[in-house]
């Protein structure tokens, strides 16, 4: 079983930054696909980004694109997302996901494990 633990949401103004990290308990993440997914109050679950198993390629939702970045280092098991130029739209609680297969997806529904969310707040 695969745990995954967000971390690194909080508040911020408009215009700043953040960076999110989700870790696995009990196995790396390092033959997993994974994503970033959020929800904001009274809105469905949206992808933001996505990232293969080696980090070589990656996808990103385009209200994030230029502006957030998916990363991994598999030799210390963590994906990150980095968030600049945050604007108020993106307030939301944020998920990590992965998925048992080497390849990303947008698709919330082929992804296996997720996270408790991390919220995240911007201000303007």
């Amino acid at each position: 079983q695969v745990q995954l633990v967000e971390s690194g949401g909080g508040s911020v103004q408009a215009g700043g930054s953040l960076r999110l990290s989700c870790a696995a308990s009990g196995r790396t993440l390092s033959f997993y696909g994974a994503g970033w997914f959020r929800q904001a109050p009274g809105k469905e679950r949206e992808f933001v980004a996505a990232i293969n198993w080696s980090g070589g390629r990656t996808d990103y939702a385009d209200s994030v694109k230029g502006r957030f970045t998916i990363s991994r280092d598999n030799a210390k098991n963590p994906v990150y997302l980095q968030m600049n130029s945050l604007k108020s739209e993106d307030t939301a609680v944020y998920y990590c996901a992965a998925r048992s297969d080497l390849r990303l997806s947008r698709s919330g529904n082929e992804y296996d494990y997720w996270g408790q969310g991390t919220q995240v707040t911007i201000s303007s």
